[in-house]
């Protein structure tokens, strides 16, 4: 009794805490709560009315009204817990960026400037996104309100979502009335932020491996469903196209919302750098090869197509003569095949990319170390340290020691450095040590500072794609097996429509069409239909595996392709094999 009663109270307060968490989401949206109540919460509300009376007053079958209810109801589950959403990116957002606002102010308050102007410094930073803002709002209770600084850090430590920046911004408020010098707190916590990021971003990783077994049994579940729905109105009679296409709008559906699950979980660490104002040769490399897959695999499709309606004399058929006839399958499968070409070129330059960021760590310790030891400028200790071998970034070493040599303004050079990188890391982390360096810091201490922190998140990256090789392996099994089921579905009803036409024309005293009810198949468009969501989950999947790694998008192409073949290959042997096994 003692245990149920203590059950209870669980469950009372886990529901009370939830609660509060909805109500305090609301209190802090950007939006008023009575505009949101009139624009967004009352339309949904109305909206899961009208498909709840459709769904019971519409004359068909049970299979194809049940999701449209559902659909009403995730409008309306969507519209009340937005504010938890948003709120919880914003949480999400800050915790992203924390270790790198983090480090940029350390380098920052190693200088010799006041530390508020730190904080206006790293407000400034628009890429820092939701953390600067956050401290934009400290800056401004120091400005406008003349709070202390100490103060202003206690104030929004109440109110900052994340719990790591609002213990920071709490300690170190604390510690600033207290009297220590920024700085000399920054460095002294550097080990126990780089500890918080890590377990963050390993925390991710492990929500990332829960999502990925949900994953797999949602998708096994839609699986049965759909072959279910291409079976039973062998028996049942009712229309099995409008029962597969129920079934596939709710596979689009689950599939979705996974997709939009992983993307909101996903550390945000790109490995890109896209400056606005320099460009790199490696862009327009990728962007001739974008234009010239994107150019072929339009004329494919045409082609194909053309030759399917009969307008073309020249077929796909007759291209590919070894194949007779080409299995439906891979007419969607053959017009993918040249957006390989752009995805080659990106995934090369990703691994370049990599390569860079492992040598960037050595190369910028040797430059701080260097410098400290010489008391020279940048410009003439790159003249040796670019004879040293930085693997793939030895070239760009050698080209920002050219430009500071011919007088190109230090700013302007290393924003080259970094546009040629094409690095987000290197980008971020070079960028504050040339601040750094402007304001007066240490040259050792900040190469030994960014040196260590970029080898931390190096090592989580390691992780991250550890995960993504993972989940490439999950849904590369995942498209093949879920073919593997539809078609075998769709054959066997396909091959007993064919026995039911054979039985009905030899036998006269029996109907067969009262046992077998094939005459209700259009097995063209269901096969279609079956394409279709071969091709909309390849999509998909190649999507979350590009939220995963962090990559460049063209580099889902790769993946994109990969499944679709996958999957139309398996498609085309599955039918094969169970015609060959039924005929005999």
């Amino acid at each position: 009794m003692a245990s149920a009663d203590e059950s209870a109270s669980d469950l009372e307060l886990t529901v009370t805490s939830a609660l509060s968490g909805l109500i305090d989401a609301y209190r802090q949206m950007p939006m008023e709560l009575n505009r949101y109540l009139t624009v967004i919460l009352l339309p949904s509300v109305v909206f899961f009315a009208v498909t709840v009376a459709a769904g019971l007053l519409l004359d068909l079958s049970l299979m194809i009204r049940a999701p449209i209810p559902m659909l009403g109801f995730l409008m309306l589950a969507s519209a009340v817990f937005y504010p938890k959403i948003l709120l919880s990116g914003r949480k999400r957002e800050l915790d992203n960026q924390f270790h790198l606002v983090v480090t940029h102010m350390t380098v920052l308050a190693m200088t010799n400037i006041d530390r508020i102007e730190v904080f206006r410094r790293i407000a400034e930073q628009d890429q820092y996104g939701e953390m600067a803002a956050e401290v934009g709002r400290v800056v401004e209770l120091v400005d406008t309100w003349n709070q202390s600084l100490d103060d202003a850090l206690r104030r929004r430590a109440k109110e900052v979502p994340s719990d790591a920046v609002s213990d920071f911004f709490d300690r170190l408020g604390y510690t600033l009335g207290a009297g220590q010098a920024l700085d000399d707190y920054l460095v002294s916590e550097q080990e126990q932020i780089i500890e918080n990021y890590k377990t963050h971003y390993s925390g991710t990783m492990d929500n990332l491996e829960v999502m990925k077994d949900l994953y797999l049994s949602m998708i096994l579940s839609m699986t049965f469903a759909l072959v279910f729905a291409v079976v039973l109105p062998v028996l049942t009679g009712t229309n099995p196209t409008m029962t597969v296409s129920a079934v596939i709008v709710l596979y689009v559906f689950v599939q979705s919302g996974f997709y939009l699950a992983i993307r909101s979980m996903a550390p945000h660490d790109p490995l890109w750098y896209h400056p606005e104002d320099k460009e790199s040769p490696i862009e327009e490399t990728i962007r001739n090869a974008t234009v010239v897959g994107s150019a072929l695999s339009v004329g494919l499709l045409c082609f194909s197509l053309a030759g399917m309606m009969g307008v073309s004399p020249v077929t796909l058929d007759d291209v590919v003569f070894f194949l007779d006839p080409i299995p439906l399958t891979l007419y969607a499968a053959i017009p993918t095949l040249p957006l390989l070409i752009p995805g080659f070129v990106v995934n090369g330059e990703e691994k370049r990319i990599k390569a860079r960021d492992n040598e960037f760590p050595s190369f910028i310790r040797a430059l701080g170390a260097t410098e400290g030891a010489k008391q020279s400028t940048t410009s003439a200790v790159l003249e040796s340290l670019r004879k040293k071998d930085f693997g793939p970034l030895t070239e760009n070493v050698d080209n920002l020691y050219k430009r500071l040599n011919m007088r190109i303004e230090t700013t302007e050079a290393w924003r080259h450095f970094t546009a040629e990188c094409r690095s987000y890391l290197v980008q971020k982390f070079s960028e504050m040590y040339l601040i750094g360096r402007e304001m007066g810091g240490d040259p050792k201490q900040l190469g030994e500072l960014i040196s260590a922190n970029m080898q931390e998140v190096q090592q989580l990256r390691q992780r991250r794609t550890q995960a993504t090789t993972t989940l490439i392996g999950l849904l590369y099994g995942i498209t093949a097996a879920s073919t593997f089921a539809f078609f075998i579905g769709l054959q066997v009803v396909n091959i007993l429509a064919s026995m039911s036409l054979d039985l009905q024309s030899n036998t006269s005293n029996f109907d067969v069409g009262s046992l077998i009810n094939t005459e209700v198949y259009n097995i063209p468009l269901i096969e279609f239909l079956l394409i279709i969501i071969i091709m909309f989950g390849a999509m998909l999947s190649a999507l979350m595996i590009r939220t995963v790694d962090g990559g460049h998008k063209i580099n889902t192409y790769i993946h994109f392709v990969a499944l679709v073949w996958i999957g139309s290959i398996t498609a085309a042997i599955t039918k094969w094999l169970v015609t060959q096994f039924l005929a005999i």
